[in-house]
């Protein structure tokens, strides 16, 4: 009896102890800066509690999970897609290399966070009154910079034209008279390197890229307003609808049935008038990109021009002009063999005067092509939108456009017959 109530008694008392123990921890947890843990007299600070990237995951076609960096920068999302990727763990080797791959991505993440925050820095320290606007331009674009976004070219040049307008203007002196002299200035002034006016598509360029570094000045409490906001639309930059020119079902046809000396150039053109992939995304498509998802290809590929990962099923017509190529090389490119765009469009020509089509035919006419295509024959915008890899329905909507212009034709055609 005595010896089982003397192990009771031990056993309670370490029960109370560790009890107290785990409320320290707690308490100790409750009352410690997330950011900072002290842990033996030392004190540890990370940045990546602050940091307003996101690592985030996701699983590709072929098994692997591609990392990619997220940030939400005025409600939309920025992408930056690390080209790491983690493996299947199937072997012990193979979770090794997973963790230094995780290290990597990790580290990433710290740097953009530390560059991030130094950007930050040095804009609080450039507040003051006498800040000139192409010096603003200056912190913006580095900001811009730090957070992998691809509008640098952009705001280069929209800071050489407003040296070139006035650059003895102050941040604070931009009121709405300077907005439309400005647009005024753009409109009939502003000329390309070439001595020739800008196009109003390029002045727009210019003038949403000043508009977005002044709504940055008003996030920073540099200036109270964006006085770009206060113009009406008939005193902004106007850019006129573009044409979009593209095949119709019958034009492809005659491509198809029309021999051309170049057979990659054919293959390329349209597989692209059946996936509607950019000239940029088919160049560096490789064969591991294109894999068979239950019993549909599928090709996967993060677009040159927006950064995105889109997947997009590939139809019967699409795969058959894919080279033949026995066993391929996973890491080798599809389209290995096509010529530079100026020699390009050249063929294009050719071979589309030869099939008959008296179209201005260059390869994005075969993205044009493909969504013009698939709404014709009955798609939704929203499902033409994904596929296209838009981040805004908005962006296909002059397809839908064209479709309805399309059917208003057609329909013209009985008041001609009667």
């Amino acid at each position: 009896m005595f010896p089982i109530l003397s192990l009771k008694i031990l056993i309670i008392r370490h029960f109370c102890y560790l009890k107290r123990y785990s409320f320290t921890v707690y308490f100790l947890y409750l009352h410690t800066d997330i950011n900072t843990w002290e842990t033996m007299g030392r004190k540890r600070k990370s940045t990546i509690g602050k940091s307003p990237f996101k690592l985030r995951q996701r699983k590709l076609a072929d098994g692997r999970i591609s990392l990619f960096l997220d940030r939400s920068v005025d409600g939309k999302h920025e992408y930056e897609f690390l080209q790491l990727y983690l493996l299947p763990e199937d072997t012990a080797k193979a979770k090794r290399q997973n963790a230094r791959t995780m290290r990597e991505a990790e580290s990433i993440l710290q740097e953009r966070t530390e560059a991030l925050l130094t950007s930050k820095a040095a804009t609080v320290e450039h507040k003051s009154s006498g800040m000139l606007l192409s010096e603003w331009m200056e912190v913006v674009r580095k900001s811009h910079e730090h957070r992998g976004a691809r509008d640098l070219n952009g705001i280069d040049n929209t800071r050489k034209n407003l040296l070139k307008f006035r650059a003895e203007t102050r941040l604070d002196e931009v009121d709405r008279q300077f907005c439309l002299d400005y647009v005024g200035w753009l409109r009939s002034s502003c000329k390309t390197a070439w001595g020739k006016p800008i196009t109003p598509k390029t002045a727009s360029s210019y003038s949403t890229t000043l508009r977005t570094a002044l709504n940055e000045a008003v996030r920073e409490g540099l200036i109270a307003s964006n006085p770009w906001n206060s113009l009406e639309a008939a005193e902004k930059i106007k850019v006129p609808e573009s044409r979009r020119d593209f095949l119709t079902i019958e034009e492809i046809k005659r491509m198809i049935d029309t021999p051309f000396f170049n057979e990659q150039v054919k293959q390329a053109y349209l597989f692209s008038c059946f996936c509607g992939l950019r000239i940029s995304d088919v160049r560096k498509l490789r064969w591991k990109d294109i894999s068979m998802y239950g019993k549909e290809w599928r090709v996967s590929v993060v677009m040159t021009k927006t950064s995105d990962p889109v997947y997009i099923p590939l139809s019967r017509q699409a795969v058959k002009w894919l080279p033949k190529v026995p066993n391929p090389i996973p890491e080798g490119i599809v389209f290995d063999r096509l010529p530079n765009n100026g020699n390009l469009g050249v063929n294009l020509e050719s071979w589309a005067k030869a099939a008959g089509v008296n179209k201005h035919v260059t390869f994005h006419t075969a993205r044009h092509s493909y969504a013009v295509t698939l709404l014709t024959l009955g798609a939704d915008i929203y499902t033409v939108s994904k596929l296209l890899g838009h981040r805004s329905v908005r962006s296909t909507q002059i397809y839908a456009k064209i479709v309805d212009r399309k059917k208003d034709e057609a329909v013209s055609l009985i008041d001609k017959a009667f």
